[in-house]
């Protein structure tokens, strides 16, 4: 906020453009993924990535800020679907989801050292000296999978199939039971997404006088959370369903955000024990793909995954952008010596309370999902080898 001199309204949009480019993008690269395969299609991603990162780094603008972290984003989309591409040629069915997961773990690696391992580095260097390396790192991952990712000779994609694609994601878009699972993962989303990503930092700072790295430091319990969440979650649904472990995860957020925002005394542990709580939960993305492997045909699962993951970035832009908003209509007028707006620990809890709020209305809606296709038990979407058909 200092370097563009933007109150939290613009920074929550500013945070917002990586998700629009990220969830717009996503049916698209899984469609360029299977027409051009995972080499080209994440050595272009990769190296735009780290050229958007840098022009980010180095840009007093604040619309061309946007422009990069929107680019950012966009680029960012090719990651998780192109390590499903890549582990869905190369190795067999029975290990697909040995494979995602030892990837998804991976990835969270990633997110704990953008924590507090970052936030140091920034308090001992220049912020813009961390974002360069990181572009830089971009690209040079970019040449690597260039020069390694190869593509088997077996899987040339058909132009009747890309056809059959395109009218089995026409009848994924106008299914009703997708778009309200969509929704409830929309919902669901702010603790991740809107707190551990953007605003988690800025409140623990407020509430309890921390410095940023060691807000960071917290604030990673989340993920540390979710690399057990997934294996977790997925033994707990074996007894219970996917749905009613959706909607448990929904209220879990609900609660430990509602004990979060009522803390008025600071314990480094017990802050710990809930993030590591809220990041179990946060996996109930994955029973969501899960779920949807229930409602759709198999073949048609990549671009339903595709359109869940989507809408679930959107909400990600909804959150960083009404957070922003609330604090700013909750400001008490204070200002720093810079002119930029300071927020009370009032304005914080009165915008961090939508959180868990929504996160209840997505479990509800969840619950509603269970009935309905309980009564319809039929797939939404079909595929035979010599058509598509679709189930309403």
């Amino acid at each position: 906020m200092d370097q563009f001199a933007i109150d939290a309204s613009h920074f929550g949009i500013l945070a917002a453009f990586y998700y629009y480019g990220y969830s717009g993008m996503q049916i698209p690269v899984a469609i360029l993924l299977d027409r051009f395969g995972a080499r080209y299609i994440v050595f272009m991603s990769a190296m735009f990535c780290g050229i958007a990162t840098l022009m980010f780094t180095y840009t007093d603008n604040f619309y061309l800020a946007a422009l990069s972290r929107f680019l950012i984003g966009a680029c960012s989309a090719t990651g998780f679907l192109g390590i499903s591409k890549v582990v869905s040629e190369w190795f067999p069915k029975d290990q697909y989801t040995r494979m995602i997961g030892f990837s998804f773990t991976l990835g969270l690696m990633g997110a704990i050292y953008g924590g507090k391992p970052i936030g140091l580095l920034i308090e001992n260097h220049e912020w813009q000296s961390v974002a360069l390396t990181l572009g830089v790192v971009s690209i040079i991952i970019g040449f690597a999978a260039y020069l390694a990712l190869r593509s088997p000779q077996n899987t040339k994609v058909m132009a009747s199939d890309e056809q059959c694609k395109m009218g089995n994601l026409k009848s994924i878009l106008t299914s009703r039971l997708i778009w309200y699972l969509a929704l409830s993962n929309f919902l669901m989303v702010g603790s991740l997404e809107g707190f551990a990503d953007v605003w988690g930092v800025a409140y623990l700072t407020t509430a309890y006088n921390l410095n940023k790295g060691d807000a960071a430091g917290i604030i990673s319990f989340i993920f540390f959370g979710m690399l057990f969440g997934g294996p977790l979650l997925a033994l707990v649904s074996r007894k219970l369903g996917n749905y009613t472990v959706i909607a448990m995860c929904g209220l879990g957020m609900a609660l430990a955000f509602t004990l979060l925002l009522m803390s008025k005394t600071y314990n480094t542990l017990a802050l710990s024990c809930l993030f590591f709580f809220v990041g179990i939960t946060c996996c109930y993305q994955v029973m969501v793909f899960a779920v949807s492997s229930e409602l759709v045909a198999t073949k048609n699962l990549g671009i339903a995954v595709a359109f869940l993951n989507s809408i679930n970035m959107l909400g990600g832009s909804f959150f960083h952008t009404s957070i922003g908003k609330i604090l700013d209509l909750s400001w008490s007028g204070a200002l720093d010596k810079n002119g930029v707006k300071l927020y009370d620990l009032y304005a914080y809890q009165y915008a961090l309370s939508a959180i868990p709020i929504c996160a209840c209305l997505g479990s509800i809606i969840v619950l509603v999902i269970s009935m309905k296709a309980k009564k319809t038990n039929q797939k939404i979407v079909g595929y035979t080898n010599s058509h598509c058909w679709s189930v309403k």
